[in-house]
């Protein structure tokens, strides 16, 4: 288990990383154009990069040794960082935040693609779980797993607000700079035996999409599984889209970074209780039944300007999160084979995000072009104003309690779905039927 636990502290320096440079150019751009079109547009180009990228990450996990691309990922991360702080410092339109400059964009989308080739590890790490964990303990490391990007999540918050309000962008890409350099001398240190078999690894490596999917295919429900998860995506793309911009109407920077980071002991909580008591036996029905419970609360969290729903919001979101997403990878992890998990859960990554873009980049300007004027002089506010409130923020919250009500919706049927039942069964009878024969394809 040690090389296991170093991994873990690895990803925990490369999460700090990566999710403060995405949160803090969140912060800076929404605090220097008070444009939620602007912080959606960087929610969208997060998940498009996520969604098109993931099948080749998968592809690059199975057919190299796992921590050479963890290696990899550091370094690209590294050198695309301090590229865009010199274009910060040589471009005069992205220091003031330009909305129609091309410059400003372009930096947007370099500084995001270094935080999407930390991708490479959201991938690598549950099949090294797969490798170095025996098999009646996954769940429990998979919670693990959901603590440390808990951790994460806590730190990074803190940080952002901290870093964009003493030295914005300049002080970010530096800290970034500096972690990811940490994290890329650490992995040398770690020695992991990763056994090259014959058969599959001698196969030319390309992404092989199309056995990748017969393979998804012959496990009963899996690709149901998977597209539950991407419909569950399109609504949780207004979380991406709207979270920040409605949180800073209500708070300074500083105070939002503060409450997301205390909010964020909520991961560590749940991992720590996964790590403790697993899943239970069926983890596709908790997966359920936790989702229908943060869709439920995401309803009602916003149906009043206050800063205390959002904080118990927030932190049921981030309790129930990593249940979610260790019960999604304990599946997997058991029904596909091995060789094959780097290319599944990359296909997963890109089916499944594959639906938040859509949501990101219809949402923003939705929200600022329709529901905002609807709540601030419109009908909405006329109709229910006395009691949901008026403004702004109070057209993003009525988005929130809308996707909400849909995901509840969603998550009913999904229970009630024969694909359920078979994903369930495949889940008890350990590999599917036809697994290893699409594996061979």
């Amino acid at each position: 288990m040690q090389p296991f636990h170093h991994l873990l502290a690895n990803n925990l320096i490369a999460n700090i990383t990566n999710f403060t440079v995405w949160f803090a150019l969140t912060f800076w751009t929404f605090l220097e154009t008070q444009s939620v079109f602007a912080t959606g547009m960087i929610a969208g180009i997060y998940l498009v990069l996520t969604a098109a990228l993931g099948i080749w990450f998968g592809s690059l996990v199975d057919h190299h040794r796992k921590r050479n691309m963890m290696l990899i990922s550091s370094l690209a991360s590294l050198a695309i960082y301090a590229a865009a702080l010199g274009a910060y410092a040589l471009t005069p339109d992205i220091r003031a935040a330009r909305v129609p400059s091309l410059s400003f964009w372009l930096f947007i989308l370099l500084t995001m693609i270094g935080v999407i080739v930390g991708n490479i590890r959201m991938i690598a790490l549950p099949t090294l779980v797969t490798l170095l964990v025996p098999e009646d303990r996954r769940d429990k490391a998979n919670g693990l797993v959901g603590m440390v990007s808990g951790i994460g999540f806590l730190t990074t918050s803190a940080i952002s607000g901290f870093l964009v309000a003493g030295g914005g962008m300049v002080a970010t890409l530096g800290f970034a700079i500096l972690l990811s350099a940490l994290a890329a001398l650490h992995l040398l240190f770690i020695n992991i035996d990763e056994p090259r078999e014959t058969g599959e690894h001698d196969a030319p490596r390309r992404i092989d999409l199309a056995g990748t999917f017969r393979l998804v295919v012959a496990i009963p429900g899996l690709f149901a599984l998977i597209l539950f998860s991407a419909f569950n995506n399109l609504l949780g793309g207004v979380f991406m889209a709207l979270m920040d911009a409605y949180g800073l109407s209500l708070m300074k920077v500083e105070t939002w970074g503060l409450l997301w980071a205390v909010t964020s002991s909520a991961f560590i909580l749940s991992g720590a209780l996964i790590a403790r008591t697993g899943l239970g036996a069926n983890p596709v029905r908790t997966l359920l039944l936790v989702n229908l419970v943060t869709w439920g609360i995401a309803a009602v969290f916003t149906v009043q300007s206050s800063i205390v729903l959002l904080t118990i919001g927030c932190f049921v979101w981030m309790f129930l999160g990593p249940y979610a997403e260790a019960a999604e990878q304990t599946t997997l992890q058991k029904v596909v084979p091995f060789e094959r998990q780097g290319r599944v859960f990359g296909f997963a990554q890109s089916v499944e995000q594959a639906a938040s873009p859509l949501t990101a980049f219809l949402i923003a300007p939705l929200t600022q072009f329709v529901f905002v004027p609807f709540m601030t002089d419109g009908a909405g506010a006329e109709a229910i104003g006395d009691w949901y409130g008026r403004g702004p923020e109070r057209g993003m919250a009525l988005v929130f309690t809308i996707a909400g009500l849909l995901g509840v919706l969603l998550t009913i049927a999904a229970l009630c779905s024969r694909s359920y039942r078979r994903i369930s069964a495949a889940y008890a009878a350990g590999a599917a039927p036809g697994g290893e024969a699409a594996a061979a394809a």
